[in-house]
């Protein structure tokens, strides 16, 4: 699983654009919950259920609250899961890395698993 850092809103708008299975973590430095999460996606990144995803780390210090206001994010950590630029689900507070496992391949199963 690539991991990307988004440092600028077009940074983030570029990402989106150019990666059709992308999970998104919203998240901020002081924050148990986001740390806990990282841990979950470090297993994750390990497991075959990563192959070919993106990971856009955004990180609230850097975007500012204005930024995950206008999200609708109402806390961190929180983690989206886009397919094709379109957010199929999001997934507020912290995930094990199976519940992360479960909502990738609920929602973004390649093509190949559609079939």
């Amino acid at each position: 699983m690539q991991i990307l850092h988004a440092s600028t809103p077009d940074d983030y708008a570029a990402t989106l654009a150019a990666h059709p299975r992308l999970l998104v973590d919203y998240y901020k430095d002081d924050c148990p919950g986001c740390r806990m999460l990282d841990m979950s996606l470090a297993k994750f990144a390990t497991s075959d259920d990563a192959a070919g995803l993106v990971l856009l780390k955004v990180r609230l210090e850097v975007l500012g609250e204005d930024f995950f206001r206008d999200l609708g994010l109402r806390q961190t950590p929180t983690l989206a899961l886009y397919r094709d630029g379109t957010e199929a689900a999001r997934l507020a507070g912290f995930q094990a890395p199976g519940q992360i496992a479960r909502a990738v391949g609920l929602y973004l199963a390649t093509a190949t698993a559609d079939a």
